[in-house]
């Protein structure tokens, strides 16, 4: 098996191990039919990139910023990569039940023994640039060449089950939902292709901080939408999920936003809501508007018809989404 590896791996062009941009999912609201597709369960945690070169390992966010200081023991974790290799995965925080948990996360600093870095793509090995090499031989290298012993480094699995049984298994176990990945499809930095894609059973999303109405420990509520092009549309005031060393530590991450303009192009809200919840162009006076730069998870009972959010909580800052990457999603339908 070893000397079919290594012709496998001669075979392909010579890349350095370097920062490789991250392939993206589409998301969809309809499961695909047919056998084209592995499954993967979707895990609700940070997207990074280990980096194993000849100066050490580097963990990056999908925005290329290093991830070392925030989790040093991952990075210690993958030391025994060889140097020449890039894999691509998720840091994510375990909950007493073995359950992803995007919150325990933001308290990484505090939980470092919940967290774990789930590998599911091979991109370099040895030098070699795997990028090109169908998605089920990618994988099947990925879990023959890398061994590490350490409980914090996981490799992913996927199932060629059919999907809506997997997505029995998601709801019952109550995780966010599921990533189809074309057998054949070879990694495409940064492109949003549809041949990854994912299939939300919850009701959450990441949305774009706006805004924020002023409050004690620096705000009461959060102003945050989605990109539909090139227009930022506003969606919600969340002002649930917080407690007062969160809305600090938000509200440190906000405070160098402040613009003197709203950035949202619908507002303000002329049609009056039935709970008088609308944002009017009187109550925008008391808002403080923001650069749209930050990024947080939200979670919500549902979408209204107005296109709006009803009783939205906030989740968590995600600092690996890039705002103009945030549109509309919608969880699937299927049961």
């Amino acid at each position: 098996m070893e000397k079919e590896i290594r012709a496998v791996l001669d075979s392909l062009p010579r890349r350095e191990a370097s920062f490789i941009e991250p392939m993206e999912c589409l998301a969809a609201s309809k499961l695909p039919e047919g056998s084209n597709f592995v499954w993967e369960v979707k895990l609700d945690g940070y997207r990074a990139l280990a980096v194993k070169s000849g100066t050490g390992v580097t963990l990056f966010s999908r925005r290329r910023k290093s991830l070392n200081r925030q989790f040093p023991y991952i990075v210690e974790a993958l030391a025994d990569l060889p140097a020449g290799t890039v894999v691509d995965g998720e840091v994510v925080a375990m909950d007493e039940s073995g359950r992803p948990d995007f919150n325990l996360l933001q308290n990484f600093r505090a939980e470092a023994s919940r967290i774990r870095y789930y590998i599911f793509d091979l991109l370099c090995w040895a030098d070699r640039d795997l990028t090109q090499v169908p998605m089920v031989e990618r994988r099947a290298l990925l879990k023959s060449v890398v061994v590490i012993p350490d409980k914090r480094i996981r490799i992913s699995d996927y199932f060629e089950a059919a999907p809506k049984d997997l997505l029995s298994a998601v709801r019952e176990q109550r995780l966010e939902g599921i990533v189809g990945k074309r057998k054949d499809s070879v990694y495409q930095p940064g492109k949003r292709s549809g041949a990854w894609i994912k299939y939300r059973v919850n009701r959450g999303q990441e949305f774009v901080i706006g805004g924020y109405f002023p409050g004690p420990h620096g705000f009461d509520s959060l102003i945050v939408g989605y990109y539909e092009g090139d227009k930022l549309m506003y969606v919600a005031r969340t002002r649930n999920g917080f407690v007062p060393a969160s809305r600090r530590q938000v509200f440190s991450r906000l405070k160098h936003l402040v613009i003197p303009d709203c950035p949202f192009v619908n507002l303000p809200e002329t049609r009056k809501s039935r709970f008088g919840e609308e944002l009017n162009a009187e109550k925008m006076k008391k808002a403080v508007w923001l650069r749209p730069e930050a990024v947080a998870q939200i979670e919500f009972l549902e979408w209204t018809e107005a296109d709006r959010l009803r009783h939205s909580k906030f989740g968590g800052l995600r600092e690996d989404k890039n705002p103009r990457d945030v549109v509309k999603e919608q969880p699937g339908a299927e049961e």
